[in-house]
């Protein structure tokens, strides 16, 4: 019963903040109410705050005992849904597939795939040395296993 109206409170409060949504949501065995958002701009503090407050001031406390964390999806937390990679376009990817790992700069992101960009050294065609060549491949998000943002400091 909690779960059901925690989803209630929660669709409310992201229907209130349309550049938010949903990454996460867990309920443990000890009422620890879980919820991990991303944004489109990014999340805020503020975003946090008020999505807790949503959900916090409409459940009584007296009904169920409940501990409630809002939390936005870190920096190097996996990207997990397509409107992830739609925000992180233009920036430098890291993508484990079912065939390996590639690097590349996220160039395009639909509702079916993504295409990284990258520059690789191949040999010439004639004589000795290297090239270097651009590259582009598409990856359906089914054959995505992790694809993390790569930060540079």
């Amino acid at each position: 019963m909690l779960k059901e109206k925690v989803e209630s409170l929660l669709g409310k409060a992201l229907e209130e903040h349309p550049s938010l949504f949903l990454i996460d949501f867990t309920i443990g065995g000890d009422n620890t109410i879980k919820v991990v958002l991303d944004g489109d701009k990014g999340v805020t503090l503020q975003d946090c705050m008020d999505v807790s407050r949503a959900i916090e001031h409409n459940l009584d406390r007296e009904e169920e005992d409940f501990s409630l964390e809002v939390a936005s999806a870190g920096a190097t937390s996996p990207l997990k849904m397509p409107r992830q990679y739609t925000k992180n376009i233009g920036r430098k990817l890291k993508v484990r597939t079912d065939s390996g790992e590639l690097e590349g700069t996220l160039v395009q992101a639909t509702d079916n795939n993504i295409t990284l960009e990258w520059k690789a050294r191949e040999p010439k065609p004639v004589g000795k040395g290297k090239v270097t060549v651009q590259k582009k491949r598409d990856i359906p998000f089914s054959e995505i296993q992790e694809a993390k943002v790569i930060l540079k400091f």
